[in-house]
């Protein structure tokens, strides 16, 4: 029997309900079933020997932060974001039962869970056990655990690394069912996908602090140019791998970043940038070009004139390298390109003035 979900459940009824709903990880307490699930390094699977048991947790690999962190790859599109919350595979139908009717029979039997709560958890367990559905979501019979091992319940993920609450908690549907080897209903457009893998290993994503290599190094002269280069080794690609594999569902996405070019900003208004605009280029594999004796009259392809001393202080002399992002992955033929990245770097600049002897 289906009704419209809005008419039905309302939202502030379906959020006491989950509220009242506790996992048995603290860590997760009064969190949609599901919630947190895939916000680690790691990935866990098995079976009981009967049915299947998957936590999809989310596997980075390669250049990835090691403690769940942000990365520190700053986008050059200000509108780009990694997912807040997605839908994974949560757990195979008969070990969803146990843990899902457990919960809602605490739940329901907790003090104080009457009216609109209890209204809602009751037809949370109707959904679930006698076929009770709405409009677009059609109910289960039993748990449908006449087809364990013929797919999973998949359940909300929040992104730990989202700051904004609301965007956070936005995945807030119950858990859905998901036959094996079919995609999840289109209704539920934040399901995990490969361009969100893509997304979520661009926001773990740590590349290498590039040091410019400079001379004069720490301390130069007014007027005189100071030379920046970056040397080969600074421009190997670097690699960051989000996964999920469990029984029946496997995907992964692949982000590659490729350095493109250097940004100097002098810390001051009163220098002269070379090239103009301070954004140096890669010209033969090669940033800029090392110093040499001999060199001092010429002028740097990559570099700067500071036209005042820093009076006894330091000037703050900023380096953006900027890298070009890409992915691969599931059902993908090719690179689809990502906004740029960019990672920065400060040395702090000494500028004497120019001493000179009168006769």
């Amino acid at each position: 029997m289906n009704r419209t979900r809005r008419t039905v459940l309302s939202t502030t009824a379906l959020t006491l309900a989950l509220s009242a709903l506790v996992l048995t990880e603290s860590a997760y307490a009064a969190k949609p079933v599901g919630s947190g699930k895939g916000a680690t390094a790691e990935e866990k699977g098995g079976t009981d020997g009967t049915s299947i048991y998957a936590a999809a947790r989310i596997k980075y690999t390669g250049a990835v932060t090691d403690n769940g962190s942000p990365g520190n790859v700053a986008s050059s599109d200000v509108t780009w974001n990694p997912p807040p919350c997605w839908y994974a595979p949560y757990l195979g139908a008969k070990d969803f039962k146990k843990k899902m009717s457990k919960e809602l029979k605490d739940s329901m039997s907790a003090p104080g869970m009457a009216g609109h709560a209890g209204a809602a958890l009751d037809q949370m367990r109707r959904h679930y056990e006698d076929d009770y559905g709405w409009t677009d979501t059609p109910g289960y019979k039993d748990y449908n655990v006449d087809k364990d091992g013929k797919g999973m319940f998949w359940a909300a993920v929040e992104n730990p690394n989202e700051p904004d609450i609301l965007k956070r908690s936005s995945c807030n549907d119950i858990p859905f069912w998901v036959d094996e080897g079919e995609a999840p209903p289109p209704q539920y457009e934040e399901a995990i996908k490969p361009e969100m893998l893509a997304d979520l290993a661009y926001q773990r994503m740590r590349l290498p602090k590039t040091k410019v290599s400079l001379a004069p190094e720490n301390t130069t002269k007014v007027n005189l140019p100071t030379w920046a280069w970056l040397d080969k080794a600074a421009f190997d690609e670097v690699r960051a791998t989000a996964a999920i594999d469990v029984p029946g569902f496997s995907i992964s996405a692949t982000t590659t970043a490729k350095p493109k070019s250097l940004t100097l900003n002098p810390g001051t208004e009163d220098a002269t940038m070379l090239p103009a605009g301070g954004e140096c280029p890669i010209v033969d594999g090669k940033i800029g070009e090392p110093y040499a004796k001999g060199k001092s009259k010429e002028t740097p392809p990559c570099g700067i004139i500071y036209n005042r001393s820093s009076n006894g202080g330091t000037f703050p002399l900023k380096a953006a390298l900027t890298w070009e992002i890409s992915w691969t992955g599931t059902g993908q033929t090719g690179p689809v390109d990502m906004p740029d990245g960019t990672i920065e770097v400060v040395q702090e600049i000494t500028v004497e003035e120019v001493q000179s002897i009168n006769r």
